[in-house]
């Protein structure tokens, strides 16, 4: 082509949109004035900029050295960041080449090279236009010249697998850059998605799974299935190993391919498809393995078909990047770093995954557990390696789950996260060893390790991103874990802390009647608008012990679902801290069992479709747990006023008639013994007396009357975390059970303690005396506990009142606030509002307080001392610093989701641990207790 016709003619060059291009030219062919027409100016990384940055001269050859080491180096960093990079150096060279096809290997990303092959005479005439090249010897030019054309003919040999030739000035100047979408990045596909697991040949499996994940079957006028279509528009994605093993790898082949040429799958490739399109090919491969049988059916279909086969083959990827870059579908795992990238190792890893180089005891490798290490955002759906269920591990999912060796075929349904599977038909193939959890990570994965908990930790979690444990606060939560905790089997979550509502404005004429409030639920309502939340819940706040019930059906479902091996266990009953609530396990057991029976009443077995729940609930009295709080620190005070301030005020009283001025005096001692009287009233409610030894055969454990339990969610039940619940739908549950435990009929545990009864150490139960304040000391007239005979019907669960507020209605509000100030004047704690959709999210995408808690006026004298109504006081405790309790409160909330998330996909209990272990870590960290 002459000159000219060249210079009409547009050159069209694509380039990967993840790549590393490399410009290579003689000094003045135009690369930098290419680069900067083409490409961002933070995309291109020159050569010339690097030496300056290291020398202050552009021009000084001297710096070179640091100058490419400085190149190398955000060259790196650009391409591991995932970034298209170019390079803006001469390049004529093939060592200087060398070492970026490395770093583009090394990073995964394909290598491009555009060559700017321009006259000499033109480089010359360029550089002696620019001041600081005006005295560039003509050499230099010739000699890059001469590498030049010596390294064109060997670019793709060096790795480059792209080579563009720009000829002349004329065609670099109309040259055009195409950015070409990689072959796995499908981001703009979001779906949704059904991924289906390892099929291996079970095509009647295949088409009984897409029927229930609702795709309708096309047959050929053989009655074979060709195409299936989701009436929804849904996308079936395929993790690979359609073939071999099975009894009819070409009826899948003849599936799957339909499906795909007609838009309504994609498919990646397995290691069994990799193989087999070598067959195909002509390739020299063994029979093992389950392809003979492949090859044997493959004999029976037409040459068209084979070929067919061939072409589908060579044209699957090895994974796929989809829903925006939070999904990856591959055939056996892939970590982070690789997710988008091509290369030869990234294929290698996405076909066969990763091995420790060990053989197990069946000859097999041992597959290298990625997924415990993955922290990645997209979530990987693999196959590959047979496990008996699906179960997430750190946001990876297996789906392999053995159809061809009896097992089941899987499918995930994204992003509903839901696992849908339907059963093997027979064992098609004998396995080389029995089906068992191989997975990374497993479904039953590897037993607890220190490891996993010891120093400073990072959780990812899926409500709130990555939270930090630090070093410090997980070695204090390891105390507890080991020296106090329950078994971790039964452990499976902890509750978060609280979130004190904002401190209440001041009002001087209250305050100065002692009436002012510390908190105020218009605060609470204030807030919840501000966020945008509308409707809201006040719930009863009772005043007990934060507890944790988990309730199995049996005792066999405790063994199985979670492990227990220990005879007479169905459940757990903890504290916030994962400590047991009773020594005795009998305690514990009759307390389950009641809850158990009440949840078989209320028909929530069948209706949730589980053997097990987890309860957040109160227990009651607060004595029951806080015997020590309440002697040392509550009712020590109490005592010491009771005998303190009578003789006190006696003695200003008989000075005041004698004519002393004390009137002042007096009347503040007369207040402060008032709030005395008044800070051991507040205490009080909340003790009462407690069980009784229960008849035979259980003599030794204490009945459980005067003992309540207050639910107000259901965590989780198998296969599902009910967190996300609306708590008005919560609480209609709640309501079930309460219903069901007034009709249980009366039993051993219905007894009224008498002043003999035992608390649930065995020590004596638990009421305050109205003249001693000695705990220790029984008072059958204080309390709240229930009296009569013993044939009357105490029930154990106790309701949880509630009140639905409209927080931009100013009279709901009002409303609000009145059944509150109600609330607290019967004695009670106070109330916690809570949105009354759960999960919600502000505008800009931070999770909304679960819940903020409200306390009432008198119940704060508990916690504030008994003269903290004073108004110098409450000046004083306005200022209020809630900022690192509310951000506690947040990522606690945040672990304990990840917890019952990881609990309901099944993940093993060390995965589930991270998160539980990580809320008892944040406990320690310095808070003020009084929030």
């Amino acid at each position: 082509m002459s000159e000219p016709d060249r210079m009409s003619v547009s050159r069209v060059l694509a380039v990967p949109d993840l790549s590393l291009v490399v410009l290579i030219g003689a000094t003045g062919s135009g690369k930098s004035t290419f680069a900067a027409r083409h490409f961002k100016p933070t995309e291109v990384i020159s050569s010339d900029f690097c030496r300056g940055l290291v020398s202050d001269d552009e021009n000084d050859q001297s710096a070179s050295g640091d100058a490419f080491e400085l190149l190398h180096f955000i060259v790196g960093k650009r391409l591991a960041a995932g970034r298209l990079t170019v390079v803006d150096a001469t390049n004529v060279q093939t060592e200087s080449r060398a070492r970026l096809v490395q770093l583009a290997r090394e990073h995964d990303v394909l290598p491009v090279a555009i060559v700017l092959d321009v006259p000499e005479h033109v480089c010359a005439e360029r550089n002696a236009a620019r001041a600081d090249r005006a005295g560039l010897p003509l050499r230099v030019i010739q000699r890059h010249q001469r590498e030049l054309r010596r390294s064109l003919g060997k670019l793709e040999r060096e790795g480059f697998r792209k080579v563009h030739v720009l000829r002349g000035e004329r065609e670099a100047e109309a040259a055009e850059i195409v950015r070409e979408r990689r072959f796995n990045d499908l981001r703009h596909l979001t779906g949704p998605f059904d991924i289906v697991g390892d099929i291996h040949g079970c095509r009647s499996e295949l088409e009984t799974l897409l029927g229930r994940l609702g795709y309708k079957l096309a047959r050929d006028d053989q009655g074979r299935a060709v195409d299936a279509v989701h009436p929804e528009g849904r996308t079936a994605v395929f993790v690979g190993d359609l073939v071999d093993r099975g009894p009819d790898s070409p009826g899948v082949l003849r599936l799957v391919t339909g499906m795909v040429a007609a838009g309504h799958a994609l498919c990646v490739s397995g290691n069994h498809e990799n193989k087999l399109g070598r067959y195909l090919n002509g390739r020299t491969v063994q029979h093992t393995h389950g392809l003979a049988e492949t090859i044997e059916q493959l004999e029976k279909e037409d040459e068209a078909f084979r070929v067919g086969a061939a072409e589908f083959i060579r044209g699957l990827v090895s994974h796929y990047v989809l829903d925006g870059g939070g999904l990856v579908v591959c055939h056996a795992g892939l970590p982070e770093k690789y997710h988008g990238r091509t290369s030869g190792r990234v294929r290698s890893f996405a076909l066969y995954g990763d091995t420790t180089g060990e053989t197990d005891e069946f000859g097999l490798p041992v597959r290298y557990p990625w997924a415990e290490e993955y922290r990645g955002r997209a979530a990987v759906v693999y196959g590959h390696t047979p496990t008996p269920r699906a179960g997430w591990v750190n946001n990876t999912i297996c789906l392999d789950t053995g159809c061809v060796f009896g097992g089941k075929l899987t499918a995930l349904r994204w992003p509903e996260r839901e696992v849908v599977d339907v059963p093997a038909e027979r064992v098609w193939y004998e396995p080389a060893k029995p089906l068992a959890t191989e997975a990374p990570g497993g479904a039953d994965g590897r037993p607890l390790d220190l490891g996993d908990v010891a120093g400073r930790r990072v959780v990812e979690t899926r409500h709130m991103g990555r939270l930090a444990v630090r070093e410090e606060n997980a070695a204090a939560a390891l105390e507890v874990m080991s020296r106090f905790a329950i078994d971790p089997r039964l452990l499976p979550y902890l509750p978060p802390t609280m979130a004190p509502c904002a401190t209440a404005k001041p009002s001087e004429e209250a305050d100065a009647r002692g009436e002012g409030f510390l908190e105020h639920p218009r605060e609470a309502f204030a807030e919840y608008r501000a966020a945008g939340v509308r409707e809201v819940v006040c719930e009863e706040k009772h005043m007990g012990s934060r507890a944790v019930v988990l309730v199995c059906r049996d005792e066999a479902v405790a063994r199985e679902r979670f492990g227990v091996s220990a005879a007479g266990v169905s459940g757990a009953l903890y504290t916030r801290t994962g400590r047991p609530f009773f020594d005795d396990r009998e305690t514990t057991e009759r307390i389950l069992r009641r809850v158990r029976d009440c949840v078989e009443r209320a028909g929530l077995w069948s209706e949730l479709d589980t053997e097990w729940l987890l309860l957040d609930a109160e227990l009651m009295p607060w004595s029951l747990k806080a015997t020590g709080l309440l002697r040392t620190q509550y009712a020590a005070v109490g005592a010491a006023s009771r005998m303190v301030f009578p003789g006190a005020l006696g003695a200003l009283e008989a000075a005041a008639d004698r004519g002393v001025e004390v009137a002042a005096l007096l009347d503040r001692q007369r207040g402060r013994a008032a709030d005395a009287v008044a800070f051991t009233d507040a205490y009080r409610r909340y003790c009462w007396r407690v069980g009784e030894p229960a008849p035979p055969p259980a003599e030794a454990a204490p009945g459980l009357a005067g003992i309540r339990l207050a639910p107000f969610q259901i965590l989780a039940v198998e296969g599902r975390s009910l967190a996300g619940l609306p708590h008005t739908e919560q609480l209609a549950l709640i309501d079930r059970l309460i219903a069901a435990d007034q009709s249980l009929p009366s039993g051993e545990d219905a007894t009224v303690a008498d002043a003999t009864g035992a608390d649930a150490t065995g020590e004596g139960a638990m009421v305050m005396d109205p003249t001693t304040d000695d705990p220790t000391v029984m008072d059958p007239t204080v309390g709240n506990a229930p009296a009569g005979s013993a044939a009357d019907r105490i029930p154990l669960l106790a309701p949880t009142r509630r009140l639905v507020v409209d927080t931009e209605d100013e009279a709901s509000v009002a409303a609000g606030v009145e059944w509150w100030l109600d609330l607290t004047a019967e004695g009670g704690e106070g109330m916690v509002v809570k949105p009354v959709r759960a999960l919600v999210r502000q505008t800009d995408g931070r999770l909304v307080q679960p819940g903020i808690k409200c306390r009432g006026r008198e119940y704060l004298r508990i916690v504030y001392g008994p003269e903290y109504t004073r108004p110098e006081n409450l000046r004083r405790l306005r200022v209020r610093h809630l900022g690192h309790k509310r951000s506690l409160a947040l990522r606690e909330y945040a672990l304990g989701l990840e917890a019952l998330d990881r609990l309901a996909d099944g993940e093993p209990l060390w995965r589930v641990h991270e998160a539980v272990f990580a809320v008892l870590a944040l406990e320690s960290e310095p808070v003020d207790p009084r929030l």
